[in-house]
């Protein structure tokens, strides 16, 4: 959710690894170990829990969170709590980050010191209140002061056990004095609305005689303040809980006689007792905190298509996408915006595409291929990682649910097994579990999203012709990803694909890693698979699936994900048989229905052609290319009265056909929409029946050509929606541009030396893959200009606010850090560029 500003939308997103803590407090009775859990906290409301770990002083969590976060906040705080069956949860200590810090510890693993959580640090919110300074004439003559404050509103107070009843004190305070008044209490809100005033009378000395303006002496202003302390009322014995407080020295009222400003509620200053800090442990977090400001889309359109030529840029190394992913630190940083943009724009293919063939040219051995760190393998990760969710989640979640709930031991490590366990009862359900897992990954091939299928047939194109000799590597080229990148991670820590909301528990965790590395393996297709395990006793238990029959279904499986999403159905010389089978066929042809129309026939679905013929092998009686289905959808049973039937739509005509089953024609059904799913012709409409007897039974409609009354259903979920904002992308990329300047600029450097001097490399240019030093100049020097240009727009943009926004108005309180910082930074850019 963005939060708009005059012209700019800001988004900010956090990204959290809580790692573990260490050291806690022992509790106090004599088992002295801890359930522990821990929250984050957006100031002080909760937006995210771990799993509870259970008898330890030392917890390990390992757990990822990553939200976008909708409004302002002052701290990102972390609690450490220890869980209590039989009351409140009881908290052990806290991490408070405040926003303006985060930036320190950006993407960095830090250890940090648990502090001390008690009413009088727990502050969050803001106050609205006025100052008014009045002079009175006393009865006797006598000239004083009155001072009416005046508290208007709150907002952000936090909710305290799931209610928030706030009232606050109005206290003037000096040396010899304490006034205080009250304002009402304001029933189930953390916004409340007080409107009221309090008057407090001011003593002037003796001396005093100018009665045309307040100028205080300093010696009494110093010595008064106005005191506003929040509470929230509480129908517990322990009395109300203290929300926050703001003192304001009444010297503020030295120039002027009102005064009014919004001020963030504070700790009380004896708040923090004096706590060792080694005294409640520590807690390791790695933070990444981003915030992103967008401008309106036609400033991004210079580098944005920059961005989206690339794939057609040679070669594919000069292209501003690949040139980020070599200034980057990390080619996933550069991934992760890089293929949103791209998804977005629908130019992910033909750039991965790109890459890919470019490094398969580098490899120079194919059983090294596609397993290095490299742009191509983040940014196919990330596509799959966007696209496939949700086919991961129908492939694996229910059997993955079904292992965590039923618990079985799966221990083959002979020297783990527990007491009372028998190797063989654990090596059938771990085997049976394979199996399962197996089976549902081969069969789901119908299922994998088009985008993903058409970058796997890249992948396997490029290899094949790259290493001709190599029978196999257009299977491990595709494999290595399938299996290796995104099945066997999954399987291996669901939380982190949201099949299970947290970390399994410790034996659950075991035999996933387990079926793990068994479906690797089983994927990977390597020639000696035993020999490929380190631990003897997955050597042996992997004899369970030495048959035929597993590398078959692998291959079936490969073939069938990296064909279907083709744009040239010729260019596999090879045709790959899909599917094949006896079924019953009617053609939509001129003659009048007739049993003579209906013909039992076997028909062959290969990733070239939709063919039938009298029997297995004959010659076909009819060829249907791929490229000419332009929809596969049910047909009502009314039509001829019979059921499971399914109709193949081509330009002149509808075959209408009849599986054996509803499986069977659910099956034919998947398998023909997703190998025809890419075709550019393909119908949004289409007849639910038959034309038959000079009509179509579902419209009426008279003409044999007439269009569809009915919308295609588009067969299955191959390319789910992505709510991709395509300008924030690009500002993220112009961030990581803006960020790596000096690499950008060495890379300038690099183009230089190599087209002028084609010797012996400089050392520091040999980390930047530049195949045309003169086709990457180029583009070099279009993103520095596109970047700059940003850049100003920004400079331009906060100066501007810089200018409009007054310190104590509702969007910087006073007491705002993080804006006290801003104004210190402008202030040295204006003296400097004076």
């Amino acid at each position: 959710m963005a939060v708009e500003e005059e012209g700019l939308r800001v988004f900010q997103s956090v990204r959290i690894k809580i790692g573990e803590a260490k050291n806690l407090p022992s509790y106090p009775g004599p088992n002295k170990m801890r359930d522990c859990y821990c929250t984050v906290n957006l100031d002080q409301e909760e937006v995210f829990r771990t799993k509870i770990v259970e008898k330890s002083l030392c917890p390990f969590y390992g757990e990822d969170f990553y939200c976008e976060i909708p409004r302002s906040f002052r701290h990102l705080s972390f609690y450490i709590f220890d869980r209590d069956v039989f009351r409140r949860d009881s908290i052990i200590g806290k991490v408070a980050i405040q926003k303006e810090d985060l930036q320190r510890y950006h993407n960095r693993d830090t250890w940090f010191q648990l502090q001390h959580v008690d009413a009088d640090s727990e502050v969050q919110g803001k106050v609205h209140l006025e100052l008014r300074l009045s002079e009175v004439i006393t009865d006797t003559g006598v000239v004083c002061h009155k001072l009416a404050a005046r508290i208007f509103e709150c907002q952000g107070l936090p909710i305290v056990n799931g209610q928030c009843d706030p009232y606050a004190t109005v206290t003037l305070a000096g040396p010899f004095r304490s006034e205080a008044k009250k304002t009402k209490v304001k029933k189930k809100t953390n916004n409340p609305q007080f409107d009221e005033v309090f008057y407090f009378e001011v003593t002037r000395p003796c001396s005093y005689s100018k009665k045309s303006h307040f100028d205080f002496e300093e010696e009494d202003v110093d010595k008064l303040e106005i005191r506003v302390d929040l509470w929230n009322a509480s129908n517990l014995k322990f009395g109300d809980e203290f929300l926050g407080e703001l003192r304001i020295p009444l010297h503020v009222l030295r120039y002027a006689s009102s005064y009014e400003a919004w001020y963030f509620l504070q700790p009380r200053d004896n708040g923090s007792k004096s706590v060792k800090p080694d005294d409640l442990g520590s807690l390791r977090l790695n933070v990444v905190y981003t915030e992103d400001h967008v401008f309106s889309s036609e400033y991004y359109s210079p580098l944005r298509d920059l961005l989206l030529k690339s794939a057609d840029v040679e070669p594919v190394s000069a292209s501003a996408a690949h040139i980020l992913g070599e200034v980057c630190r990390d080619k996933q940083e550069a991934a992760i915006p890089l293929v949103r943009l791209l998804l977005h724009y629908g130019r992910v293919v033909p750039f991965i595409s790109a890459i890919a063939s470019a490094e398969v040219k580098r490899t120079q051995d194919p059983n090294t291929i596609f397993r290095g760190n490299s742009l191509t393998s983040k940014c196919i990760d990330e596509t799959m990682k966007l696209a496939g969710m949700h086919y991961l989640h129908v492939t694996l979640k229910p059997t993955i649910e079904e292992i965590c709930q039923s618990h079985k031991s799966c221990e083959i490590d002979p020297v783990k097994l527990k007491d009372g366990e028998n190797l063989e009862n654990n090596m059938e359900s771990l085997r049976q579990y394979v199996d399962r897992i197996f089976s549902v990954i081969t069969k789901s091939g119908v299922s994998c999203p088009t985008v993903m299928c058409d970058i796997f047939f890249s992948l396997r194109e490029a290899a094949a012709k790259r290493f001709q000799d190599d029978l196999d590597v257009r299977y491990t080229a595709v494999s290595s990803f399938i299996f290796l990148r995104f099945f066997a991670p999954a399987i291996l820590s669901p939380n982190l694909f949201q099949l299970t909301p947290h970390h399994t528990d410790p034996q659950t965790s075991r035999t996933l890693t387990l079926i793990s590395k068994t479906i690797q393996t089983l994927g990977s297709l390597s020639k000696s698979k035993s020999a490929s395990f380190k631990e003897s006793y997955m050597a042996t238990f992997y004899e369970f699936f030495n048959e035929q029959k597993y590398a078959d279904a692998v291959k079936n499986f490969l073939d069938l994900i990296s064909s279907s999403g083709r744009r040239d159905p010729k260019s596999i010389e090879q045709p790959i048989l899909l599917k094949e089978g006896f079924m019953i066929k009617r053609a939509q042809g001129r003659k009048r229905f007739g049993m003579k129309n209906f013909k039992k026939r076997w028909f062959r679905l290969t990733n070239h052609e939709f063919t039938y013929q009298k029997s297995k092998g004959d010659q076909p009686l009819c060829n249907i290319p791929i490229e000419n289905i332009l929809a596969v959808e049910r047909l009502e049973e009314e039509s001829f009265r019979m059921k499971n039937m399914f109709q193949v739509i081509q330009p002149e005509r509808a075959l209408y056909i009849q599986a054996n089953n509803c499986v069977e024609a659910k099956d034919w059904i998947d398998i023909l929409t997703k190998v025809s799913q890419c075709n550019q012709k393909r119908l949004t409409v289409f007849h639910p029946s038959a034309y038959l007897n000079g009509h179509w039974l579902c419209c009426r409609a008279s003409s044999d050509t007439a269009i569809g009354c009915t919308p295609c259903t588009g067969g299955l979920p191959a390319n789910i929606q992505l709510d991709i904002d395509g300008d924030r992308e690009t500002e993220r990329i112009y961030s990581l541009f803006n960020l790596y300047m000096g690499k950008l600029e060495k890379m300038q450097e690099a183009c230089g030396s190599k087209s002028v001097y084609d010797g012996p490399e400089q050392e520091e240019y040999s980390t930047f893959i530049i195949d045309d030093p003169q086709e990457t100049y180029k583009t070099l020097k279009q993103v520095i200009a596109g970047v700059g240009t940003l850049e100003q727009e920004h400079a331009q943009y906060r100066r501007n606010k810089f200018k409009k926004t007054r310190y104590g108005s509702q969007e910087h309180p006073i007491g705002d850090k993080s804006f006290q910082n801003y104004i210190r930074q402008q202030s040295e850019i204006s003296t400097h560029s004076i």
